[in-house]
């Protein structure tokens, strides 16, 4: 195993979020293998106490939906193509697969070394070591399936850059066809709650944040073509409260009232 950087560090707060909900909160996520991995953590990092239940189940709920965006994708689309930017350490593959869907996880090489070497990639898996902000892992899955449709999921990624490099992003997925994109993102609320918060709390104050979202609609004009929004909705609308801790559901409450956190689903 690698020596931990810090920003493998980072690679771990989804993952802790997975293992915490697989052992409390099933009903929001369960990951048997996210589980089958917890023996191969660190223990300082499966112990560390920073994290707050709401924190933890932030993480799970981006993979919840995720999920469901998936899973609603490949009903629709038996024959489509799921590309994972910024892929990190996640487990949907194990999750999500319906037993013939082709499957690319992208992001940066030292990423995708170390994630080889805790997930080894499976038979329609293909990892792709690059920058998700580049035009070659489109090129490359355009041209193993030219006209296959396409969705493509950014979890917890776009946050981390500007507006304008988000949307020249979005402009060059479109001009490949039939694509569709689905991401979690902030408005501008959420976001200073974010940076003020959340971030702090799982030990990442020092990380900028830029992108957030106030309108899909208006995003989505600014992209032009034939960009058009499918969904836009609160983050965790379809996240089973049951058994959460009072702190929690009020939080959740919250930001949904608010639409500080939500999915957005393009279709490009």
């Amino acid at each position: 195993m690698q020596k931990l950087g810090v920003v493998e560090d980072t690679l771990f707060v989804p993952m802790l979020g997975r293992i915490y909900a697989s052992d409390h909160c099933p009903q929001i996520l369960y990951d048997k293998k996210v589980l089958e991995l917890k023996n191969k953590l660190p223990s300082d990092l499966i112990e560390q106490k920073k994290q707050t239940q709401y924190t933890l189940l932030a993480s799970a709920s981006r993979s919840a939906n995720m999920d469901r965006f998936i899973r609603s994708f490949l009903e629709r689309r038996p024959n489509g193509v799921i590309v994972q930017l910024g892929c990190g350490l996640e487990t949907t593959y194990y999750r999500c697969d319906n037993g013939k869907t082709r499957w690319y996880a992208v992001d940066l090489p030292h990423v995708i070394d170390y994630r080889r070497e805790l997930l080894p990639e499976s038979e329609r898996e293909t990892y792709f070591a690059g920058d998700a902000f580049s035009e070659d892992w489109i090129r490359q899955v355009r041209t193993e399936f030219p006209d296959a449709p396409i969705l493509v999921t950014a979890g917890g990624l776009l946050h981390y850059f500007e507006e304008n490099e988000v949307i020249t992003l979005l402009r060059t997925i479109g001009q490949f066809g039939n694509m569709e994109i689905v991401f979690d993102t902030v408005n501008k609320k959420g976001m200073a709650m974010m940076q003020k918060k959340y971030m702090k709390q799982v030990g990442h104050a020092d990380a900028q944040m830029f992108f957030y979202v106030d309108s899909a609609k208006e995003l989505a004009a600014k992209i032009g073509g034939n960009a058009k929004v499918v969904s836009d909705e609160p983050y965790y609308r379809y996240i089973p409260k049951n058994g959460l801790k009072l702190s929690t559901k009020v939080s959740m409450a919250v930001s949904d009232q608010f639409k500080m956190v939500k999915m957005i689903h393009l279709k490009l």
